[in-house]
């Protein structure tokens, strides 16, 4: 059976969004006929990336637990109850064949009502240690598609399939475009280049890092730094006299680009992008982000630094320890062909057409 209408929610960052986006161009490309909408929260950035890959997105006014400031959570029950509102009339009008859920605030709602009107749904859980949303959701979901092994002590075994994380499909061609981004980003093609993504929205300790080698940066000939700093800090780090050989970008566009240029890369450890890191299986420094639920990025990293496929810097030690290890790495060619061979293993390229193989099975069995 063919899919002709499908709804895909999540969001919040980049690391559920991106693996949105790429289900749902392998769903088109299968499928060109099929609709898909997508169900975000208001005000995240899914509601930006989303049409601007072509497709459309319905918002809902919902927010996460604040463990910060737990007066804002007041309101979070009626910010609930609209959303599932909200979800409720949105299904009943675009009546779905299957709603996938990828994670962050608008899942929630949206699978939870999904499951109340009896439509089949899919779990594509990214990480290693999965949150509390998707643990709930498990139990009346028909498929769960993972990234990692032994995910049975926290999932249904009977609706657990490993399929990896969906990732952008330009990636696969990244060996061959090297020539190509450093044209694209104005690099040197005789210097060695360092890629630091602090992730979609930054990272502030991993820019410091980079603040604090400014000097010794400047005084490096044969060394280049490509710096993904973030939307919200890149004002005030433009604003400083960056040395030539530091390339500063609020958002990497072009990441298949980004990844052919770089020589080494530093990155935080969310799924999706040790999905696509290990897929372009060059030299990584992972630095955790200690602001996520349960901690799952530490997790991730330990998964590949304990097999010799990455080197992990925790966050605090970054602004200080970072350089110093990026240092060593790109000295160290014998480590750094090693790391890229262990990184390769941990590669799953088909994932997301096996997911689009899962949906397809789904509904034809409804």
């Amino acid at each position: 059976m063919n899919l002709e209408r499908i709804i895909i929610s999540g969001g919040g960052t980049g690391g559920h969004i991106f693996p949105a986006i790429a289900i749902a161009k392998a769903i088109q490309h299968r499928f060109p006929s099929c609709n898909i909408l997508f169900i975000g929260a208001n005000g995240r950035m899914e509601m930006e990336k989303v049409p601007q890959a072509g497709f459309e997105i319905k918002g809902l006014t919902i927010s996460g637990f604040n463990r910060k400031s737990p007066l804002k959570n007041l309101t979070l029950p009626i910010k609930l109850w609209k959303s599932m509102s909200g979800v409720r009339s949105i299904l009943s009008q675009f009546k779905p064949q299957l709603v996938i859920g990828v994670g962050g605030y608008a899942s929630g709602p949206t699978l939870k009502m999904a499951q109340w009107m009896n439509l089949p749904t899919l779990i594509q859980e990214q990480n290693s240690f999965p949150g509390k949303t998707n643990l709930l959701l498990a139990k009346k979901a028909k498929a769960i598609c993972v990234a990692y092994e032994g995910m049975e002590q926290f999932f249904p075994k009977s609706n657990l399939i490993k399929t990896g994380n969906p990732v952008r499909q330009e990636l696969v061609e990244v060996q061959h475009q090297r020539a190509e981004a450093l044209a694209f980003y104005g690099l040197n093609a005789s210097c060695k280049t360092v890629f630091v993504m602090g992730g979609s929205l930054g990272a502030k300790t991993m820019n410091q890092a980079i603040l604090n080698a400014l000097q010794e940066i400047e005084t490096m000939e044969k060394v280049q730094v490509l710096w993904q700093c973030g939307k919200a800090h890149f004002e005030e780090l433009n604003n400083r006299t960056l040395p030539k050989n530091v390339h500063l970008f609020p958002f990497i566009e072009r990441m298949e680009f980004a990844y052919a240029a770089a020589d080494i890369i530093i990155s935080r450890a969310g799924a999706t992008s040790i999905s696509e890191l290990a897929l372009v299986a060059k030299p990584i420094i992972l630095v955790p982000s200690p602001n996520v639920s349960e901690d799952h990025q530490t997790k991730n990293a330990l998964a590949l630094s304990n097999q010799g496929a990455a080197w992990l810097v925790p966050d605090a030690e970054a602004p200080t320890g970072l350089w110093p290890n990026i240092l060593r790495l790109l000295e160290d060619t014998a480590t750094a062909e090693r790391m890229s061979l262990a990184l390769h293993s941990f590669a799953l390229p088909n994932a997301t057409n096996h997911i689009v193989d899962i949906c397809q099975k789904m509904v034809s069995n409804e």
